[in-house]
């Protein structure tokens, strides 16, 4: 059973031996010419306002994760399309109540103000 899986692990080897290499050969052979400019950080060309250790609020996180729960959800849509005509009206249903179950969730957020950017 061992053979089987040694072509895997003989790949999980190559690519670990290829990105420790990487780093290392970055490391020893990289030029090094720190300034403050390079020092600085960088985000998308807007000069730092201020610390890291800023506070941002709860409200930017809670858009976050509904966004990704809605947005993951919609990902499910795709393979229901595709077999819509095989499932038949058992998964015609079956993805009404899926997405009854997203609108109720999307209705529940709206009410409590959670889409509210303030």
């Amino acid at each position: 059973m061992l053979e089987n899986y040694l072509p895997i692990l003989v790949v999980i080897g190559i690519a670990f031996a290829f990105a420790v290499g990487s780093v290392v050969m970055s490391r020893l052979i990289g030029v090094k010419k720190p300034s403050e400019a390079k020092l600085a950080p960088y985000e998308c060309g807007m000069p730092l306002l201020g610390g890291a250790e800023e506070r941002f609020s709860i409200k930017f996180y809670i858009i976050a994760m509904l966004f990704i729960l809605f947005d993951i959800e919609a990902v499910f849509l795709y393979p229901w399309a595709v077999m819509f005509k095989r499932l038949g009206i058992f998964g015609f249903v079956e993805m009404g109540v899926f997405i009854a179950i997203l609108l109720v969730g999307f209705i529940y957020v709206w009410k409590k103000g959670a889409l509210e950017w303030e």
